[in-house]
């Protein structure tokens, strides 16, 4: 394995396979998580989201952390229609509730919105999220006649790090992380962005002119595949 000879930043730990495969082609990856969330501490919440997975309903989710509190809570769930974004939410909606309980995805939450309103007739809607969720879904659902019954089931908080040396690429997966990381640090003008996706490269043009490469999709894999082939392109 040749020893790294282009230094990147995650801000979200990655699996040692990602890692790995970049290290293979002379990439180093650090990671330093710049964010955190965790479950809403709310017996309460819990308990009515304990009954829901008793009953059915249609129930979407844009994140993944927001799939691994629901799927703590509800042990029984009975008859949920599934909508979620793609890649790593989906998977852990299929480990959690089974392939079966999908009934469509997207690769973004307005994309995902607009195929709810074409496939079902207007109705309640439980929408599993965090406190930072952006406005898109929920407002075009309720715009087209829905009922969203918004759930907060976690809580994302900021982990600010003051970096103390230089990379020539920072991969970001969450406006919040783009926000957290930005508060403490700046970065040279070679330093060339990776984003998930477009909310979260619009976060980062927020702070940045540098370059900006968006993934093709919004799947971690795919990120690191097109981190890999810039700088070998650029090589």
């Amino acid at each position: 394995m040749p020893d790294p000879i282009i230094q990147v930043l995650s801000t979200r730990p990655l699996s040692p396979e990602l890692i790995l495969s970049a290290a293979e082609k002379g990439i180093g990856i650090d990671v330093i998580p710049f964010i955190r969330t965790e479950a809403v501490e709310d017996l309460t919440l819990r308990q009515r989201v304990g009954i829901l997975g008793r009953q059915k309903l249609v129930a979407v989710f844009t994140s993944a952390n927001a799939v691994e509190v629901v799927g703590e809570w509800t042990k029984d769930v009975k008859e949920w229609t599934i909508f979620c974004i793609g890649a790593a939410t989906r998977q852990l909606v299929s480990r959690h509730f089974g392939e079966g309980a999908i009934a469509d995805t997207a690769e973004s939450a307005l994309a995902l919105a607009q195929k709810i309103v074409n496939r079902r007739g207007a109705g309640d809607i439980f929408f599993f999220c965090g406190d930072l969720r952006r406005e898109e879904l929920p407002t075009t659902l309720r715009n087209a006649g829905f009922r969203v019954n918004e759930l907060v089931v976690y809580q994302t908080k900021a982990t600010p790090v003051v970096v103390k040396r230089s990379y020539e690429g920072i991969i970001f997966f969450s406006p919040s992380a783009v926000e957290s990381f930005f508060s403490v640090n700046r970065v040279t003008d070679g330093t060339v962005f990776f984003a998930i996706g477009k909310t979260t490269a619009a976060a980062v043009r927020g702070f940045s002119g540098n370059t900006t490469v968006i993934a093709e999709k919004p799947d971690a894999a795919v990120l690191i595949r097109q981190v890999i082939n810039y700088f070998q392109i650029k090589q």
